[in-house]
């Protein structure tokens, strides 16, 4: 696969300091738990998928927020050196950054508790302050963690300027036509696809019904994402199952996210959306062997020889 970029890619989302507990098991309510590891980590679902496509080689912006503070300032950093274009991430002073609290199981399921912060000042006027960069992008990846009329207006932008429009519809939750018009591909799990089609994904034929369902609301590329088994992908109505790659998983906290970001810079190489999930498998594969967010996403030099074996 090239390695070197030339088309580019923003990212508009959000950025988050998380905040990550290993047990047993989840608890009850009333109950507590000893944990056996924690650590902080940076986070949040724009900025690990802006990681992800940076370290897999992409050309890639950010367009986020984060609080004036510590925590914000080391989060910019950090990217820069993850080779994402910084310039569009404000520091707001009224607001900290973001904060994620994760819970982690045995089984490396996990349960997440956010805090907006400085992420709910991803306002509409800010998302127009950078309209010329999303509209000279060749890509835009959105995400739900930031205001639902921020992501609208972006798409928006993206849709009168003739950018792809990538939306990872995460967290879960049920969206409003005026945003899935906007779209172009769509990369929900199967949590995310119950909430947007009422379909649960149990198997390839439940994946392909939602995916129809998703089509007629006039997106072309659907990408469900299924966990070990790998994701199914539709195009115009044409599904088939991507396999995944069997590893020993630890932790699953931000596979969804390494998949998303490393399959739209695989897409803006050039590769065949097939030949992309694949690419964004092996990602992920190798994420979900590490603990953490941001520290499991994998650089393009690893991905390419997990492929290569």
């Amino acid at each position: 696969m090239n390695s070197i970029p030339h088309k580019k890619l923003v990212v508009l989302g959000s950025i988050n300091a998380d905040h990550i507990l290993k047990l047993e098991h989840f608890p009850h309510p009333g109950q507590t738990l000893t944990g056996n590891d924690y650590q902080i980590a940076f986070g949040g679902k724009g900025a690990n998928q802006a990681v992800a496509a940076g370290r897999s080689g992409a050309n890639i912006s950010f367009i986020a927020c984060v609080g004036n503070d510590a925590i914000g300032d080391s989060v910019k950093m950090q990217l820069e050196k993850d080779n994402i274009d910084i310039h569009a991430i404000q520091s707001v002073n009224e607001q900290p950054t973001g904060v994620a609290l994760i819970f982690v199981n045995a089984l490396a399921e996990n349960c997440i508790g956010i805090c907006a912060g400085a992420n709910a000042s991803l306002t509409p006027s800010y998302v127009q302050q950078h309209k010329s960069l999303i509209s000279e992008a060749d890509a835009l990846l959105l995400q739900l963690e930031t205001p639902l009329e921020s992501i609208i207006e972006a798409a928006k932008i993206a849709n009168e300027a003739n950018v792809t429009v990538i939306l990872n519809p995460a967290p879960a939750r049920e969206l409003p036509e005026a945003l899935l018009n906007l779209v172009d591909i769509i990369t929900p799990n199967e949590t995310e696809t119950l909430s947007l089609t009422g379909k649960i994904v149990h198997n390839e034929k439940d994946a392909d019904d939602a995916a129809q369902i998703l089509h007629g609301k006039g997106i072309k590329t659907v990408v469900i994402t299924m966990g070990a088994r790998g994701v199914w992908l539709s195009q115009n109505g044409q599904g088939q199952l991507i396999t995944g790659f069997k590893v020993q998983a630890i932790d699953t906290i931000a596979a969804g996210d390494t998949f998303n970001g490393a399959f739209i810079t695989a897409l803006l190489e050039g590769q065949t959306a097939q030949e992309a999930a694949r690419f964004a498998n092996a990602a992920a594969a190798i994420a979900v062997t590490r603990a953490g967010g941001q520290p499991s996403v994998p650089w393009r030099k690893e991905i390419d020889l997990f492929l290569e074996k």
